[in-house]
Formats: structure tokens, C-alpha cells, sequence
């Protein structure tokens, strides 16, 4: 049996199948000499006829009606339609005395597979029946093969969207389960032209996501404009959002076109959103929703074309509710929400940070540091980060710059992160009380290590310098000797 690829027709499914305004490509079934029938070849013939019958349903050809008939009759036989898409071959061959009840397969409205079973002669009068057990046991076949098929399709889209993410330097450092979760959601996101509202505390790394959300967009060539709304006072910062013609204001002596213009077919990342007076709340509000503006002291309306990135540390819902930020503006932004977990929230992205700002900040220093001491990780990894992600590439780089080990060492990191250890590592009592119990532990601590600076300052849990500090703090050096 083969395929004619010469003489495809072209059919339309019959009424009341589920996919009738689709073309079917349909090609007749052609055997150069008749063959031994057999239960593969009338496999095969099921379902070539599956797609056979149904085109005869509909054609409007007569002679083509005729022609496939006749080929039907010659070369399968009995061809016995039943009701619900099912196929009948009545085959009398003497050597498979036996006839086959087909049934397609539907896959989201097209044919996508073949049941087929094949009954002895004795079981022909209950060919109905078996055909209505049949047709139950397709329509569980057949939503098998779609949740198959659906499987299929988010594996294949979860590994684009990794290779996606793994080709694309987002500077966004970290595997914790909320900043992989926060990058597939970018990986999702950024191709659509909707607007995103990315929250976080302040030094998070918002401004990153933005520049991520851009370099997987189709924008991607086109300019990222960066804008604090926090930066400005109201009346620069709508000149330099909207631009201004000559003369709009004291001091405009040319026409100026704003961050919105120049970003045109990119993105603008509004920081800071949170702060922007009601005023210009209203006029991005219209930017948004009619895409188009108006510079300062202008009358001609232009058009725009651009995605709108927000961020904010604040919570905008509430204020929403005290007033003070549009509700519609807020529903405009908030299509989809970003939010970016403080440091603190994801403890296991503090080292991975650090030895990437390390090997940055060395390059950058022309200094080289081999790592990080594990007494050094220590502290690292227990200090809370109140200033997120851009405290600890500040500390990293005041370490790079002071440090003269080839590897960071606790004495290279700022005092409040070993201050900040040494509170935490004394008892709760001391936390409470005053400076009399931290003199009585220190004077334990220094008797029962016999006046050993360090040793001292071990059994404190503290570091040496830390000691050191508290002594001075305390004016303990007369009583240590």
C-alpha cells in the first residue's frame, strides 16, 4: 500500500465534526497490485478510509465521489459507516474471516490516532454494541492523548524558556526557589507588550528585573529608559518625562524632546512610581490607556509606542486607599506583578552574590581575591541585609578596596555586620539588661580564657575586633589589665 502524493485532495470535514472550518490534506489510498490481506495492511486501510469517508461526506464532486468509491469497493471491500465517525471494513478474505471496527482518535479536534479491533464472524450481529463500548473507550483514548500532548508542551516550553534565560545575561544572581520562580515569571512575561509593576524593598535589584523584562522582549533593540520619579521635583520631572516645546517655561530655550519620546518602540522603567504627584499620575494614566501625549507647552498630540516597567517599595494598594495614588493608574500598572524577595527572605543567595560581586568588583579594582574565608561566609550568611542586595555589593567592595589578604577575611567587612554578629551571638539577657551584664560577661570570658584576647573573644563568639570595640566601649581595659 502507498500514499499518491500526486493527486492530493482538498476537503472540507463534514457537518458536525469538530473541526469543520478546517482543510484537510487528504491523500487516496493506491495499491500498484492487490496484496495479501493481513491484520497490518487492514490497519492501515482503517485508517487511510477514516479520512476517506469523511471526505466523501462532503465532496461536491461527483466524479470524484465515483472514482473513490470504486477504489474503496476494489480494493478494501465492504465498507459499512456507522454512526459517530466509527468504520466498518467487512473483510471476507477466507484467511482472516474477521471484520474491523475502526474509530479515530481526536487530539484537540483533529484526528490524531486509530483505534482499531478486529471481531469473528460470530460476533457480527453485536457489532453496534461493541461499537458503542468501542466509541467510550476512543473518547478516554483520546483525552489520554491530549494530556499527553499537554505535558509534552510545557516541557518543551519550560526547556525554551531555560535555554531562553541561560542565553540572556540578566545580571539577576541566585537560586533560591524565589528568585527561579521570579525568573520564570520575566521569562513568561517579557515577550508581551503588557505593563509590569515589579515591588520590593528598596536595594533589591528591581531595576535589574526591568532590564530583564527588556532584553527578552522583542523591544530589545530598541532603547531602555530608566526614570526616578523620586529624584526630581514635580515640574522637572514632567519636562523630563514629557519633553517641552520653546519657550513652555522660564529658562526653555529650545524644544526638548522627554525620556517617553526617546524611549520610542523600547521600554521606561518608572522607579519609584509610588512618589509621583497626582498630576502627572493623570497624564501617564493617558499615556497608558490612548498611548499618546502632549509635550510641556505644546498643543500637537504624539503618538507612542513604548512598554511601561514600574517599580516601588511602597505598598500602592494602600495608598490607593488613603487617596494619595489613582486607583485606575494602579490597575493600569498592575497587569502583572513582580515582587523581588529581600535578602533576608533568601539567605542562600548571600554567598552566590557576594563571589559574584567579588570577582566584578576585583576586575573592576584590578585587585584579585582568590575567595571568601569560611569565618568570613559565617558572617556573611547570618547577618540580615536590612540594605538587600546593594548593601552586600557595597560591603563586598570596601572589602575588595581595603583588604590585603588574597581572600576576604571577617576584619575586611564594615563594623556593622560584625557588630551586628556580635549582639546576636551573646545571650537574651544581655540583649535586655545594660552595660553591667556585657561588662560581667566579658570579664568571664577574659578570666576563663586566662587575659587571651582572642581565645576571649572565641568564647564570646565574637570576632577579636568586635572585642575590641566592646572594651573600648565599656572602658574595660583598666579592669582586664
Amino acid at each position: 500500500m502507498a500514499w499518491n502524493r500526486n493527486r492530493p485532495v482538498h476537503a472540507r470535514e463534514p457537518a458536525g465534526s469538530r473541526k469543520s472550518d478546517n482543510l484537510l490534506n487528504l491523500h487516496p489510498v493506491m495499491m500498484s497490485q492487490p496484496s495479501p490481506r493481513s491484520p497490518e495492511n487492514t490497519l492501515l486501510q482503517a485508517c487511510a478510509l477514516l479520512f476517506l469517508f469523511r471526505a466523501l461526506a462532503r465532496s461536491q464532486d461527483e466524479a470524484q465521489r465515483t472514482v473513490w468509491e470504486e477504489q474503496i469497493v476494489r480494493l478494501i471491500g465492504d465498507l459499512v459507516p456507522c454512526s459517530g465517525g466509527a468504520v466498518v471494513l467487512g473483510v471476507t478474505d477466507e484467511d482472516i474471516p474477521e471484520d474491523c471496527v475502526a474509530l479515530p482518535l481526536y487530539v484537540r479536534g483533529e484526528i490524531g490516532g486509530l483505534l482499531a479491533v478486529w471481531f469473528p464472524p460470530e460476533e457480527s450481529s453485536r457489532l453496534e454494541s461493541h461499537r458503542e463500548v468501542l466509541t467510550a473507550v476512543a473518547t478516554l483514548a483520546s483525552s489520554a492523548l491530549e494530556n499527553v500532548r499537554d505535558v509534552q508542551r510545557l516541557r518543551t516550553e519550560n526547556t525554551l524558556l531555560r535555554e531562553q534565560l541561560e542565553s540572556v545575561d540578566t545580571g539577576i544572581v541566585g537560586e533560591s526557589p524565589a528568585i527561579r520562580k521570579l525568573m520564570q515569571m520575566v521569562a513568561r512575561v517579557a515577550p508581551q507588550d503588557t505593563s509590569v509593576l515589579v515591588l520590593g524593598e528598596s536595594g533589591t535589584g528591581k531595576e535589574l528585573v526591568a532590564h530583564a523584562l527588556h532584553r527578552l522582549s522583542p523591544r530589545v533593540e530598541k532603547p531602555f529608559i530608566a526614570i526616578n520619579c523620586a529624584a526630581l521635583t514635580d515640574t522637572l520631572l514632567e519636562s523630563e518625562l514629557f519633553g517641552h516645546e520653546k519657550g513652555a517655561f522660564t529658562g526653555a530655550v529650545a524644544q526638548k524632546k522627554g525620556k517617553l519620546e526617546t524611549a520610542e518602540g523600547g521600554t521606561v522603567f518608572l522607579d519609584e512610581i509610588g512618589e509621583l504627584a497626582p498630576l502627572l499620575q493623570a497624564k501617564l494614566l493617558r499615556v497608558l490607556q490612548q498611548r499618546e501625549f502632549e509635550r510641556v507647552g505644546g498643543t500637537r498630540t504624539l503618538k507612542l509606542d513604548v512598554r511601561v516597567v514600574a517599580a516601588t517599595n511602597r505598598d500602592l494598594a494602600a495608598e490607593v486607599r488613603r487617596g494619595s495614588f489613582r486607583e485606575d493608574l494602579y490597575h493600569r500598572l498592575n497587569v502583572v506583578a513582580l515582587r523581588v524577595a529581600p535578602l533576608r527572605e533568601r539567605p542562600g543567595d548571600v554567598l552566590p552574590l557576594a563571589r559574584y560581586f567579588l570577582d566584578r568588583c576585583g576586575a573592576r579594582c584590578r585587585r584579585r581575591v582568590a575567595g571568601i574565608s569560611p569565618e568570613a561566609e559565617r558572617y556573611l550568611t547570618e547577618y540580615a541585609w536590612p540594605g538587600n542586595v546593594r548593601e552586600l555589593e557595597n560591603a563586598i567592595e570596601r572589602a575588595v578596596v581595603l583588604g590585603q589578604s588574597e581572600t576576604l577575611l571577617p576584619e575586611d567587612l564594615p563594623e556593622t555586620i560584625l557588630d551586628a554578629a556580635a549582639v546576636a551571638a551573646v545571650p537574651g539577657a544581655l540583649q535586655t539588661s545594660v552595660t553591667q551584664n556585657k561588662r560581667e560577661l566579658i570579664l568571664a570570658a577574659w578570666r576563663e580564657s586566662g587575659g587571651d584576647h582572642n581565645r576571649a573573644a572565641a568564647r564570646l563568639k565574637i570576632h577579636p575586633n568586635s572585642l575590641r570595640r566592646l572594651i573600648r566601649m565599656l572602658n574595660l581595659r583598666d579592669a582586664l589589665g
